[in-house]
């Protein structure tokens, strides 16, 4: 902050040069002691104020609601879920049952009356069962299969919640920084307007040159121009939020209480086997690899026979005169796979070939959020820091500009010495702002990565 201000302040007094030349040379002489109105950029039309306010919890509850990714994610748990009640189906016996009934043309010849032109209807049903006995362990593994995979689309869903959590609070912690930088900018105003006012006075009374009239303009003109910023970043904002949140216009965010740091839930040492364990991301891979590992298991069950139990039973008619014929029958089968090409082989290969691809994926995503997570602590407690030094910084760039003001306005100090103070508490509350709500992204990010409120 130290490096930035002397470069601001210099940039200032080469502005307010060259525009104190120009001002001069376009005033009157027997103006020179007036004042020259600057237009009020900030009175400008400003876009209204959202009608619709929500909190953070509301908002949260209305984009889970609205989201496609979430949507999306809980499709893929139903599918997954049909397909695991498919796999348990495997194990039941498979239940048919069938009739038919036809009425035909046929020369008939009869005893009196020759051979002539007759009918002949038939009608039967019948109902049959089987069971596949033993399958080489084919339908354990890809019941195993499928219930990881099951347990994979459901912490792929929790991940894609979170996921969509974190976004709506940024978006949702962008529409607060901007009411905030509002707040500062129209603070900002104010001062520059009593410096100006200050100036002025100095000026008829002539103790002060016309620079600093100047000064004063070009510091207000300034503060003018991050009030209409900060403003423009709200609307912008709102809009955002209300597409997060599924709302047609934009959302004001309304804070449901002050932004302190707080501990966390879980220490920061528990968080380590924490998110080892319970990230999302890391039980959507370890899911992976149990859904592979099966996936190489059925496909080896391909190399064993297969034995299946079937029964079904009958009842055909040709004559209505007569009761019928029934029969039924039990049925064992024996399949032996010798040859096919090797199909299987290559089935065995490509699960293989998953499985070991899902093993380093799962590595993988360990050690990132191994690494995501000291990120995270890390900006978490830079941010907790920030905030108590920036807290401090504002009450002593307060307290300077407090004394500046009261020596310019004795004359002891000058306009440049004052706009040095002034910019400084503007960069200190801006900080201050900065650091509030990057303690709020990093509490966020970090929460969506363990999976739980922290």
């Amino acid at each position: 902050m130290t490096d930035r201000i002397p470069r601001a302040i210099g940039l200032r007094a080469a502005a307010s040069l060259f525009a104190g030349v120009s001002a001069l040379a376009l005033v009157p002489a027997g103006a020179a002691g007036q004042a020259v109105p600057a237009p009020d950029t900030t009175r400008a039309a400003a876009p209204a104020q959202p009608a619709t306010r929500m909190t953070l919890d509301e908002a949260v509850r209305r984009s889970l609601e609205a989201s496609p990714a979430v949507a999306q994610g809980s499709g893929a748990v139903r599918t997954a879920a049909a397909t695991e009640r498919s796999a348990k189906g495997a194990f039941l016996p498979t239940l048919s049952a069938n009739a038919s009934s036809s009425l035909s043309a046929a020369q008939q010849l009869g005893s009196q009356t020759g051979l002539g032109d007759g009918f002949a209807d038939s009608y039967g049903a019948g109902i049959s069962a089987s069971v596949p006995v033993y399958t080489g362990g084919r339908r354990t593994a890809e019941l195993r299969q499928a219930r990881a995979e099951t347990s994979a689309a459901e912490a792929t869903l929790d991940a894609q919640r979170f996921a969509v959590v974190l976004a709506t609070k940024r978006v949702f912690f962008e529409a607060l920084r901007a009411d905030d930088l509002i707040r500062v900018a129209e603070s900002q105003v104010k001062r520059a307007e009593e410096a100006q006012e200050a100036a002025e006075l100095r000026l008829r009374v002539g103790s002060a040159t016309r620079s600093d009239v100047l000064r004063a303009r070009l510091e207000l003109n300034d503060a003018r121009q991050a009030l209409a910023q900060a403003r423009s970043d709200r609307e912008v904002a709102g809009f955002a939020l209300g597409r997060a949140t599924g709302a047609p216009g934009p959302v004001a965010a309304e804070a449901s209480g002050p932004l302190r740091p707080t501990p966390l839930a879980v220490p920061a040492d528990s968080l380590v086997s924490l998110v080892r364990t319970a990230a999302p991301s890391v039980r959507a891979e370890a899911a992976g690899v149990t859904a592979a590992e099966a996936g190489t298991a059925a496909a080896r069950a391909q190399y064993r026979p297969t034995i299946t139990l079937g029964t079904g039973a009958d009842w055909a008619n040709q004559d209505p005169a007569l009761d019928g014929r029934a029969n039924w029958d039990l049925r064992l089968g024996v399949s032996i796979p010798i040859f096919d090409g090797y199909q299987r082989e290559a089935n065995v290969e490509r699960a293989r070939v998953q499985a070991d691809v899902a093993r380093v994926q799962l590595a993988d995503a360990e050690r990132a959020a191994r690494a995501e997570l000291e990120r995270t602590l890390s900006a978490l407690r830079l941010a907790e820091q920030r905030i108590g030094l920036a807290e401090e910084a504002v009450q002593v760039a307060e307290e300077d500009l407090r004394v500046q003001d009261q020596r310019y306005r004795m004359g002891s100090s000058t306009m440049l010495e004052r706009m040095t103070s002034q910019a400084a508490l503007t960069q200190a509350e801006n900080d201050l702002v900065a650091a509030r709500y990057d303690y709020q992204l990093a509490r966020a990010e970090l929460e969506a990565l363990v999976g739980r409120e922290l």
